[in-house]
């Protein structure tokens, strides 16, 4: 674990006043910038993994408008907030950001790194963005924005958790960890693109060792790719559509059609067969690590149905339905 009192220093020769200067005059207007509320940075920041800048936006100031607080997230079922949350993907996110609402509510809000990551779902990234920009703990925040500046400017290809955590410590500036933190995720963000850096834009650029071959660093990590193969069935109630919670996996906590991996085992859980039932088609949908392939039924049920309008869906299950309503558009 870090330990904040040995990051008083600055590395020896980094450009530091110059990437100050860069910030001051470039950044980015952000809601979640004009504000210290700790509740509002870390929300800015569960919504931010895995999300574009300009997509975050609207969700992060419907999701604060709603639970300002996080005692008012806490009081409110998780369906509620992932009503809010859908489009977004990566759903755990959500159940992480309302079960440490729990635990702030219940204990209060850490103020420390170390606090910090106690709290359901925080890892080094969240607890450090939080802790130096609501608190001002000199601690540091490395995201894949801050990854890519210091492998290209130190010339690493692949850099190591380790190497990054002590390079990025060494560089934090104890007068203002937050803006310092927040200057080299923005420079990542906008200049040290992944594919076409600005270099001569940068304020790093002279002492920057990558910058003849920029894209080299950080080398691609390697990622294997799986097909998952799925079988739904959007079964037509007297009342709507009958919807499942889902369990567990990557859509856990959301509704949508029955769903599983045999086909011949979900059809039969509601005494259908092949022969009873409509295919309509396949529906392909991109995971983080996964292809997920689905093969789509159609039949009525004497069962209640209901409005999926009214339920968090995944964005999978709104496209078996889309599916689903165009078939029936169509006949």
């Amino acid at each position: 674990m870090l330990d904040p009192g040995s990051l008083g220093g600055v590395e020896e020769g980094f450009p530091s006043d110059r990437l100050r200067a860069w910030y001051r005059q470039n950044a980015r207007d952000l809601p979640w910038r004009r504000t210290q509320d700790p509740w509002a940075i870390l929300v800015a920041e569960v919504v931010l993994q895995q999300t574009r800048v300009e997509q975050a936006i609207p969700y992060f100031e419907r999701i604060l408008a709603r639970f300002p607080t996080p005692e008012t997230l806490a009081a409110a079922p998780l369906e509620e907030l992932l009503r809010l949350w859908q489009g977004l993907g990566y759903y755990r996110r959500a159940e992480h950001l309302w079960r440490a609402a729990g635990a702030i509510a219940r204990e209060g809000f850490p103020r420390t790194y170390a606090g910090l990551l106690r709290l359901p779902g925080l890892g080094p990234y969240t607890a450090g963005a939080v802790a130096s920009i609501a608190f001002g703990e000199p601690v540091p925040a490395v995201d894949g924005n801050v990854r890519r500046v210091l492998a290209r400017y130190h010339a690493r290809e692949r850099p190591g958790a380790a190497w990054l955590r002590d390079r990025a410590a060494a560089l934090v500036d104890p007068r203002d960890p937050g803006t310092w933190n927040q200057a080299l995720i923005e420079l990542g963000a906008t200049l040290c693109t992944p594919s076409r850096p600005a270099c001569r834009a940068c304020p790093l650029r002279r002492g920057c060792r990558g910058r003849d071959d920029p894209t080299r660093y950080p080398a691609p990590r390697r990622r294997r790719t799986r097909e998952w193969r799925l079988a739904a069935l959007v079964l037509l109630g007297r009342r709507g559509v009958v919807l499942e919670a889902r369990p567990r996996g990557p859509w856990a906590g959301l509704f949508g059609p029955p769903m599983d991996e045999d086909e011949g085992r979900l059809l039969a859980r509601f005494g259908l067969t092949p022969g009873t039932v409509r295919f309509l088609g396949e529906v392909r949908h991109p995971l983080s690590h996964r292809r997920v392939r689905v093969r789509v039924f159609l039949a009525g049920t004497e069962r209640d149905g209901e409005d999926p309008a009214a339920r968090p869906l995944s964005a999978l299950a709104r496209r078996v339905l889309a599916l689903a309503q165009e078939a029936l558009g169509e006949a």
